[in-house]
């Protein structure tokens, strides 16, 4: 079977991409998703904070997530039910461990009006002497997010098998690249490596300059509470240790925040990682835990320099990268997918986007 496009990978990057390839396509005909798994978004993209913050990254990724949160605020084609809304970030510890995190965007809050926000730390006044607050912030649905993508895609003509792992590819000799996937072989003009934490993997089979990509765990628990924190409660962070929580139905999302090397795998928590998150989450502030709804670890790709990959393989022909989005994955994912069909159909990312922020998307050659 030939194909014009094949993406590999289903989180997202990859269900963001496609919809947004066939729309400028005007079909989806000759597009074809391909994920290992035997779900769309089973590993990163469906252990999401959901959580999108414009004062968070560096500045090629703070330029993506202001072009994006518009779109999933008032996305331009229906959606049955809301993608995203806003709801506030606050940081707060001791005024050295804040100012650490501060950037420009970031309004300063009084005691009193932290407390009035978050009225569970005013029982630990000493460690919660000073706070910011992202007031731009975004709370998004990430199945609904995902689910909206796929349905967009499959729509207009994109066609997404599952189960279906690469195994090889070899080039044809004429810029086109035959894949083994399973015991089938596909044929397509251009693959896109949107293989997320094992995009390095991926690449081996193209002979392609790696991103030197690592996988990073982040342990996270929905939890039932005494008290519900309520639905305009903003997401909160430890500015000492980094660890976070936000509201969720009458419970919250509580997560670490760490950011543990890994390899690439079905990450799974450390054992007691929940209870001495809940431990903690007790100790620091008047929050009651009781009982666990859930909880999961996903892994957050990153580059070297923190920035996401979108752009044409060095050495490999017609193979197109779409990684390393880190935590930003959601929050950059319509500026990227936007990007990643620039470069698709028109050869360059269009001048939306800063001629600094292009650059830096680029892939890196072979070092060394």
């Amino acid at each position: 079977m030939t194909v014009d496009t094949v993406i590999i990978g289903g989180g997202i990057a990859g269900l963001s991409l496609a919809s947004e390839l066939a729309e400028r396509r005007g079909s989806g005909a000759g597009i074809t998703m391909v994920e290992a798994e035997a779900a769309l978004a089973h590993h990163t993209s469906s252990r999401s904070a959901q959580q999108l913050i414009p004062s968070y990254g560096p500045e090629p990724v703070l330029e993506l997530t202001r072009l994006t949160i518009p779109d999933l605020v008032a996305p331009a084609h229906a959606a049955p039910s809301p993608l995203a809304w806003h709801s506030p970030f606050v940081v707060t510890g001791s005024p050295a461990d804040v100012a650490a995190e501060t950037v420009p965007v970031l309004r300063t809050l009084s005691s009193e009006e932290l407390f009035e926000y978050c009225p569970e730390l005013a029982e630990n006044p000493d460690r919660y002497r000073a706070a910011v607050i992202d007031d731009s912030a975004v709370r998004t649905d990430a199945t609904a997010l995902v689910e909206w993508h796929r349905q967009r895609a499959e729509q207009a003509g994109v066609r997404i098998i599952t189960r279906a792992k690469i195994t090889a590819a070899r080039p044809t000799g004429d810029g086109a690249w035959v894949l083994t996937v399973g015991n089938n072989e596909l044929k397509a003009r251009t693959v896109v490596n949107a293989a997320g934490a094992w995009a390095d993997h991926v690449a081996k089979f193209f002979a392609a300059a790696p991103q030197h990509l690592q996988p990073r765990r982040r342990t996270a628990a929905l939890v039932s509470l005494s008290e519900p924190l309520g639905p305009t409660h903003p997401m909160v962070e430890d500015a000492a240790s980094g660890w976070y929580y936000r509201p969720d139905g009458d419970g919250a999302m509580i997560s670490w925040g760490e950011a543990e090397p890994s390899p690439a795998c079905d990450a799974q928590p450390h054992p007691l990682a929940i209870d001495e998150l809940i431990e903690t989450v007790q100790r620091e502030t008047a929050m009651r835990v009781t009982g666990v709804r859930k909880a999961w670890t996903g892994l957050r790709t990153e580059t070297p320099s923190d920035v996401p990959v979108c752009g044409w393989d060095t050495q490999a022909d017609n193979l197109l990268w779409l990684v390393g989005q880190g935590g930003y994955g959601f929050q950059t994912s319509s500026a990227l997918a936007r990007a990643a069909t620039d470069v698709l159909v028109d050869g360059r990312i269009g001048d939306w986007l800063s001629a600094e922020s292009a650059a830096a998307l680029r892939p890196q050659p072979v070092t060394g």
